[in-house]
């Protein structure tokens, strides 16, 4: 592969991220890692935070390339290292470390608040839900996974779980999905304003 066909513009690492291309996502790892590598390296962190920094700042990117209304205001670049960033703000104060930022001339910050926000929610949601799921104990569990994740049909759960028809399948399932959702909003919601 020739360097020049490793060269994209921001826009076209943009669409290739909305298309799903692994040849631009590939360049996009090699172009802008040894950017947040160095201010991570920099400021209190090892490579390999800076890896798992890099991986969540290019989720962050990936997500917000999904939406349609989303377009660059700044650099990709800045955006990356701006992304970064706060990842590895929010992670020290998260360690309980104290910090002093050594800044780079060369990279100004852009206003990803909102994005890095949206993002840590999901991340939370993810985890309570997590946490509910094993709460919810056996079979509900395993019956919810296999429908939401597996993506089985009713027909296939009764015959995995041994109900007579895929209609007791149904109403097992709502069960446990009732269960899931108390363990979800109230247990966690507890835990949260301790």
């Amino acid at each position: 592969m020739s360097k020049s066909k490793l060269q994209f513009t921001d826009d076209q690492f943009i669409d290739g991220l909305r298309n799903g291309n692994n040849e631009i996502l590939s360049a996009l790892y090699k172009k802008y890692y040894n950017i947040v590598l160095k201010f991570i390296v920099n400021n209190s962190g090892t490579e390999e935070a800076a890896q798992d920094i890099y991986q969540e700042t290019v989720i962050v990117l990936y997500e917000n390339a999904q939406k349609p209304q989303f377009s660059l205001n700044c650099q990709l670049q800045t955006y990356i290292y701006s992304v970064a960033k706060r990842l590895w703000l929010k992670q020290l104060k998260k360690n309980g470390k104290t910090f002093l930022f050594k800044e780079d001339d060369e990279n100004e910050l852009a206003d990803v608040t909102g994005d890095v926000a949206e993002h840590s929610e999901k991340e939370k949601n993810l985890d309570k839900m997590n946490k509910s799921l094993l709460e919810l104990g056996e079979p509900c569990a395993t019956l919810i996974k296999d429908y939401y994740l597996s993506k089985l049909n009713m027909d296939e759960i009764a015959e995995k779980f041994g109900y007579t028809n895929a209609d007791n399948a149904k109403n097992q399932k709502y069960k446990c999905l009732q269960r899931l959702k108390k363990y979800f909003f109230e247990t966690h919601s507890i835990e949260q304003e301790k």
